[in-house]
């Protein structure tokens, strides 16, 4: 601002609040100075000076400082703090413009205001993972999607799997989260057991993931831990996570059934009973309640995921459906939406990622599911779950809606 227009402005003024508004400028001027023109103390008690002003100033007053000072490099901690928990469309000046702005002057803006700071903050260039983490707390969906949808802010973990769990009865957040760099396969194998299936091909085609690596590196482990007599759980568990091997195949021994292929076919023709489900599971190489929660599911892509994974054909897959009962043709005779769904999914796996999927959901829902874990989950108490677990973190929030039913 010129001096002639600053001089318009003091003589535009009442003549009782004349005085008042040239005095806010030129405090305004004094810490917008550089540091080559005042020091750090001069600032903040200027700063100090100006806040009292300020506190019984008008709304304008304190929007046209917030203007002036919005562009500045250093500002006043007392400044920012009074200004950033104004009105909202007086404390979006600093929140939208003011680069200086510190975490800490943010996560106290958030928690001391209200939603529509939030908002604002939330669409901000350049969120650190603190403060993201906390705008996620307050639970707003709003705030939330459009934390997600800002592409320059950053996500914690913590973050992250908050929005993993909150995105089972808010749809919305799975496709927004979906986007983010910062969600890992972990929290992707969780949430597609409630996305719709056009986010789980979505999360097939980019987190469905290879085991390679680990095998390559591990592969004289395998011996080590047999020579051993598999006596560390630890190492066992860990080692069949990574195995290439992925029916059981000391369940056959003590089967009523030759294979798996069999189990399917005495299915697609008998239905479905508890029993052969749970022989089903066994020969695959999972746990009853992994098969109960992959043959339970409504939208059917995990039994693509489960036949892929065990080398089952697509015949197979036909009998695992028919097993079940499911509609395979519409009334015009034509192939039913969900079957030709499941079959694309069953098409576009390779064996090794669907392996790691399957692996993944067994590793968490029943390897990990201890009988502390499941009377946690049963009474919603959280604080009992490891938080350096995964497994344990995604069992809560899978099987949680289900063991409290």
């Amino acid at each position: 601002m010129t001096q002639a227009s600053a001089l318009n402005d003091e003589e535009a003024a009442p003549p009782s609040l004349k005085a008042r508004h040239a005095l806010l400028k030129r405090l305004a001027d004094v810490v917008s100075l550089p540091a080559s023109r005042i020091n750090a103390f001069e600032r903040a008690v200027t700063g100090d000076l100006l806040v009292e002003m300020l506190r019984l100033g008008s709304t304008e007053e304190r929007r046209r400082v917030a203007a002036r000072l919005a562009p500045l490099a250093e500002l006043p901690s007392s400044v920012a703090r009074l200004l950033l928990r104004d009105e909202p469309e007086i404390a979006r000046l600093l929140i939208e413009q003011c680069a200086s702005l510190s975490d800490a002057d943010l996560v106290g803006c958030a928690r001391d205001a209200g939603p529509e700071h939030r908002l604002i903050m939330a669409e901000r260039r350049g969120l650190s993972e603190i403060v993201t983490e906390t705008l996620f707390g307050f639970g707003e969906m709003e705030v939330m999607e459009a934390v997600l949808r800002n592409p320059t802010a950053r996500l914690s973990q913590v973050g992250v799997e908050a929005v993993v769990g909150l995105s089972r009865t808010h749809p919305k957040l799975s496709g927004l989260l979906l986007k983010r760099p910062e969600l890992r396969p972990a929290g992707a194998y969780v949430m597609f057991w409630w996305c719709g299936p056009d986010d789980r091909r979505t999360i097939l085609q980019r987190f469905a993931v290879s085991r390679e690596v680990m095998q390559e590196v591990s592969e004289d482990v395998f011996a080590m831990a047999a020579a051993e007599g598999w006596s560390d759980p630890v190492a066992r568990k860990a080692l069949q996570f990574i195995e290439r091997r992925q029916r059981n195949r000391a369940a056959i021994d003590k089967s009523p059934f030759d294979g798996l292929e069999h189990a399917l076919s005495v299915a697609a023709q008998d239905g479905l009973s508890r029993e052969t489900a749970s022989e089903i599971a066994f020969l695959a190489g999972v746990k009853p309640l992994t098969g109960a929660k992959i043959l339970g599911d409504p939208g059917g892509e995990p039994l693509a995921i489960l036949c892929k994974a065990t080398g089952l054909s697509r015949a197979d897959l036909l009998n695992l459906w028919r097993s079940m009962r499911r509609p395979e043709t519409t009334a015009d005779g034509g192939l039913h939406p969900d079957l030709e769904r499941v079959q694309i999914t069953y098409e576009m796996l390779a064996v090794d990622r669907a392996q790691t999927v399957l692996r993944y959901w067994n590793w968490s829902l029943s390897s990990a599911l201890t009988p502390s874990l499941l009377r946690a989950i049963r009474e919603g108490e959280d604080e009992v779950i490891d938080e350096y677990s995964a497994p344990e973190r995604a069992a809560m929030m899978v099987l949680t809606e289900d063991l409290k039913r």
